[in-house]
C-alpha cells in the first residue's frame, strides 16, 4: 500500500532579468493505492506527475507533507523501502555497450539478490517479456519496443511489490505495449500495488481500476474512471479532463 499525504514540492526558477522567483510544482496532494490495485496518475506536460512519482520513489524529498510505503515512513526507513520498488522513470538510459542479459545480472547485484537464483530469475523474465531472441544483444542496437522491455524488465527482476511507473509505454508499437500492459494486469492480480502515469487516457481507463486527475500541480478529480464520467456527464476520461480544465485545449500544452 503506498499513502501520499499533504505532498507539496517548491522549484526556484528564473524569469526575465535573472529574477528569481519560487513556484510550487505539486501542491498538497493527498491520496492513497491499495494492494491489488492499479492508480492511474494522468495529467498533461508540466503537470506535476514526474516530479511527484520521483518523490514517491524517495528518489527527491518533499518540501512538506509524508510518503508512507506498506506503512512505513519513506523519510525514514528509505533504503529497506526502496527494496520493494521498481521505478521506471520514462526518460532512463541503459548502457548500449552491453547485452540485455549483463544488464540484468548488473542490476541483480545492486538488489543484493540471491546468487543461486539470479540465472533462474533472469530467464523468468526474459522469457515472459519475450526478449529470447535479443537477450545477448548489444542494448545499442535494438529497436525501441526492444528497448523498453529490457528497461522494464530491470525494474522487475527483484519481484518489488510495489510499482512506481512513468510512462512505461510511451513510443512503443501495439505488440511492445500490449506485452508490458498484460505484465502489470497480471501483478496488479497477484495483489501488487501499482501505479501508473501515462499520457494515453485510452490506455489508463482500460487498465486502471482508479485514476488521479492532475493539473498545474494540483488534483482536479480522483476515483474510478466510470465515477469521473459520471460526475462529469462525460463519456470517456480524456473528454472529463477537458470539462475539468474548462475545457481548453490549450491546457494540454
Amino acid at each position: 500500500m503506498i499513502e501520499v499525504k499533504k505532498v507539496s514540492k517548491e522549484f526556484e526558477k528564473e524569469i526575465d532579468n535573472k529574477k528569481k522567483i519560487k513556484f510550487l510544482a505539486d501542491k498538497n496532494i493527498s491520496f492513497e493505492v491499495k494492494d491489488g490495485e492499479i492508480l492511474g496518475l494522468l495529467g498533461p506536460n508540466g503537470a506535476g506527475k514526474t516530479t511527484l512519482l520521483r518523490i514517491i520513489a524517495g528518489i527527491m524529498k518533499p518540501t512538506s507533507g509524508e510518503v508512507f510505503i506498506d506503512k512505513k515512513d519513506l523519510n525514514k526507513e528509505d533504503i529497506e523501502i526502496k527494496k520493494t520498488i521498481s521505478f521506471l522513470s520514462g526518460n532512463t538510459k541503459l548502457y548500449k555497450d552491453i547485452s540485455c542479459v549483463e544488464l540484468l545480472k548488473m542490476c541483480a547485484a545492486y538488489y543484493d539478490m540471491d546468487k543461486k537464483s539470479i540465472n533462474e530469475r533472469i530467464d523468468e523474465v526474459v522469457n515472459r517479456f519475450d526478449m529470447k531472441q535479443f537477450k545477448n544483444q548489444r542494448i545499442g542496437s535494438l529497436s525501441t519496443g526492444q528497448t523498453q522491455r529490457v528497461g522494464v524488465a530491470r525494474c522487475v527482476l527483484h519481484n518489488p511489490h510495489n510499482y512506481i511507473l512513468d510512462e512505461a509505454t510511451s513510443g512503443l508499437d501495439i505488440i511492445s505495449s500490449q506485452v508490458i500492459l498484460d505484465f502489470i494486469k497480471e501483478e496488479r492480480d497477484k495483489g501488487k500495488c501499482i501505479i501508473y502515469s501515462t499520457h494515453y487516457m485510452e490506455e489508463a481507463e482500460n487498465i486502471c481500476d482508479r485514476v488521479v486527475l492532475i493539473n498545474k500541480g494540483e488534483i482536479i478529480a480522483i476515483g474510478t474512471p466510470q465515477e469521473i464520467e459520471k460526475d462529469t456527464n462525460t463519456t470517456n476520461i480524456r473528454d472529463a479532463f477537458f470539462k475539468l480544465i474548462g475545457g481548453n485545449y490549450n491546457e494540454m500544452e
